[in-house]
């Protein structure tokens, strides 16, 4: 399945040097995350994230790399609380309004693609093989409350994407993003579905 491709670099960043007693666990943590991840062990960098955050939770820095954790494990409804929480911390922090509107389209993309659905009480699940359709030729179905979900997903990709390029208007891909930000709207507006989904 096709995911959002990046438009601009998402890194770890380094936790910044504060007075707490607890920094220099916290970069530790911090920097045993990023080895896990250079190797792919998400699973590992997430335990490290979490515990640096246990130890100091009012630093941005852990929340955001928590976050990219979170989306490169394919965790995008923890990715996106992450990526809230580091927003809340930081307002003004651009790459973490570009971050969470990558993992929104992520969302979107599994839940086009039958990966993931909205159950009847509201929540995100993921389907079991045997609720895939092994047969190409078989139409998938999107549902009501999948096409809402996707609606309004998409409306918060446009509105982070914004917010990315309000943060940071001398960015070097602003160009792109304003061009990935109409091609959003275009699709939000258009009536026609896509030939892979079938209507309900």
């Amino acid at each position: 399945m096709k995911k959002a491709l990046l438009l601009v670099s998402i890194l770890f960043i380094s936790v910044v040097t504060t007075a707490c007693i607890n920094n220099l666990a916290v970069q530790e943590l911090n920097n045993k995350a990023a080895a896990f991840m250079e190797q792919g062990n998400y699973t590992e960098a997430i335990e490290r994230l979490k515990s640096s955050i246990d130890l100091d939770s009012s630093l941005y820095e852990s929340h955001y790399n928590l976050a990219i954790a979170y989306t490169k494990a394919e965790e995008y409804q923890k990715a996106i609380s992450a990526y809230e929480k580091t927003i809340e911390l930081k307002p003004d922090f651009a790459e973490a309004y570009y971050g969470v509107a990558v993992v929104e389209e992520d969302l979107i993309a599994d839940l086009n693609s039958g990966v993931l659905r909205v159950n009847e009480e509201g929540l995100i699940e993921k389907l079991d093989d045997n609720d895939i359709a092994d047969d190409e030729d078989k139409a998938f179905v999107v549902s009501g409350k999948t096409k809402e979900y996707i609606k309004s997903l998409t409306e918060a990709a446009i509105k982070n994407y914004e917010l990315y390029l309000d943060k940071n208007p001398s960015a070097a891909d602003a160009d792109d993003v304003q061009n990935h930000i109409k091609d959003l709207k275009q699709t939000l507006n258009s009536s026609s579905t896509p030939a892979s989904i079938a209507q309900e």
